[in-house]
């Protein structure tokens, strides 16, 4: 006799592995944490296996456990990507989306995806460009939203993802330490630029421009044929690149924040429900 999974204990227990705790999950869930623990005993029922196994103060999920964690988030996903798309049906219309081309293939797909599956009738229009002329297109009602990492607090947004920044060379780059540092760097404004050059002249770090471009595209040309060093993301890596860090001398650089912004003011009702689909898709 077949078992069907329960959604519910699923949720709870995909919460309980992404809070750590019973506890945490009951206050992402707002439940208390002996309906959460009740959730956990009525699951492994149903499936007949451990989930947790005790590891000193702590549970970890048993092999079972990781097992099912997989097929929870697919379950999860399917199921509210189906309630979406069954919500959103109406939602029809262009929708224009900026994005730096740092994270042109990393974390804009998952959010067009999801939009393509919860909107298909939704027709999306891409601007990939540097940050700070996004920002401005936004102002100025050229793009509905725009990924960026530049803080505005005129505009409504959240964050998506926080990354490290890295000084990113060439994998056949020679590093020699106490020579000036050559510098690839993105023309003004640029907040990699300003991040480099500060963290360099904190640490007394001699460094000379190598290279000037106006864009990322010129920025990994550079790179990859070994010109020097730069400051991006942990998005811009390659496989044909590698990572420079304190052990070569170099300093630590503060990490760099992707947020969703919009115009707080917008008059269009689609641009404010494809915001509040995106933002339920990061669970918030």
């Amino acid at each position: 006799m077949s078992t069907t999974l329960d959604l519910e204990l699923l949720r709870t227990f995909v919460a309980v592995v992404d809070h750590h705790s019973f506890a945490g999950a009951g206050a992402r869930l707002s439940r208390t944490q002996s309906s959460v623990t009740q959730h956990m005993q009525r699951l492994e029922q149903q499936i007949g296996v451990s989930l947790f196994q005790k590891q000193g103060r702590h549970k970890q999920l048993t092999e079972a456990g990781r097992q099912l964690l997989r097929h929870a988030r697919q379950m999860l996903s399917l199921n509210d990507d189906a309630l979406s798309s069954l919500r959103e049906n109406s939602l029809s219309g262009v929708l224009r989306i900026g994005s730096p081309h740092d994270i042109a293939d990393t974390i804009l797909p998952p959010i067009l995806s999801h939009i393509a599956r919860s909107a298909p009738k939704l027709r999306l229009e891409i601007d990939v460009g540097r940050s700070p002329f996004l920002m401005d297109d936004l102002h100025r009602g050229k793009v509905d939203m725009v990924i960026s990492t530049r803080e505005d607090p005129s505009l409504e947004g959240f964050a998506l993802r926080t990354s490290p920044v890295w000084w990113i060379c060439s994998a056949q780059y020679q590093h020699v330490p106490g020579e000036p540092i050559p510098l690839i760097l993105v023309d003004e404004p640029s907040i990699y630029r300003r991040h480099a050059i500060e963290a360099l002249e904190r640490a007394n770090i001699a460094w000379r421009q190598a290279y000037l471009a106006s864009n990322l595209i010129g920025i990994k040309a550079a790179t990859r044929a070994g010109l020097g060093v730069t400051a991006r993301s942990m998005e811009m890596l390659g496989p044909d690149m590698r990572v420079l860090g304190e052990a070569d001398g170099l300093p630590r650089m503060p990490d760099v924040t992707y947020h969703l912004w919009i115009r707080p003011n917008t008059v269009n009702p689609l641009v404010r429900r494809a915001y509040e689909l995106i933002r339920g898709s990061q669970g918030l």
